[in-house]
């Protein structure tokens, strides 16, 4: 126990030492934060998906048809940055952003397991507001972590499909990042994980001209959203 006791102190002495070594290094743009209010832009890589619930509904040829969403599909986002200062550990964040993605679907007949598979388009705009909990600055980058809420307006809704959207979506966000201060930004790459609050399945669908296509909006009773977000953004 000594010896680990001796070697968990000359390493707690080792890190302070190369801590304080590392304050002499020069910070680029020192009053960066201290700022009231500042805009920015990001970009981003996000895969969107649905937890879907089943609805066991068995058609008039006895027929049990069953959906999931087998893979994530890519997508595109991009935003604008809005940031308030609000003490020296806390900033609030609103960034409107455009998000560009699809989601594809495959239905499976219980019995028979013959398969359906339609894909449809999930371009919406998003409006989040978020707190962001900054660390302590170390030289040149910082660490923080986001939690707040969105909310969505689906941009088109497509008619005629196996599966249909409502247009609106409420939800909570929470994520973690690093800014990376350099000579002329700031640079700020982040992780974030959006959950839906609420049913954006479409049940009234008196837009389908397709009767083949009622069984399989007939399978599913609720749908709520989920997405995971890589962003870049640019201060």
């Amino acid at each position: 126990m000594k010896i680990i006791k001796i070697c968990f102190t000359s390493l707690l002495l080792f890190l302070s030492g190369y801590l304080r070594g590392q304050h002499h290094t020069l910070q680029n743009q020192p009053y960066a934060d201290q700022r009231l209010f500042h805009l920015g832009f990001t970009l981003g890589l996000q895969t969107q998906d649905l937890i879907l619930t089943q609805s066991g509904f068995t058609d008039e040829n006895g027929e049990v048809w069953f959906a999931e969403i087998p893979r994530y599909s890519p997508g595109f986002s991009v935003g604008i940055i809005g940031n308030l200062y609000l003490n020296r550990f806390m900033n609030l964040r609103v960034i409107p952003s455009l998000y560009l993605g699809d989601k594809q679907f495959v239905f499976r007949e219980q019995s028979s397991g013959e398969e359906f598979s339609t894909r449809i388009r999930n371009n919406y705009i998003a409006l989040p507001l978020l707190i962001k909990f900054a660390g302590d600055r170390i030289d040149n980058f910082r660490p923080y972590m986001l939690l707040g809420g969105y909310g969505s307006m689906e941009l088109s809704s497509g008619k005629n499909q196996a599966v249909r959207l409502k247009p609106y979506d409420f939800g909570m966000e929470f994520g973690v990042g690093c800014d990376f201060y350099l000579p002329l930004f700031k640079l700020s790459p982040e992780l974030k994980f959006s959950f839906g609050l609420i049913d954006i399945l479409e049940k009234e669908r008196t837009d389908l001209k397709d009767e083949s296509l009622q069984r399989y909006a007939n399978a599913l009773s609720k749908a709520t959203q989920r997405m995971i977000t890589v962003s870049f953004h640019f201060e």
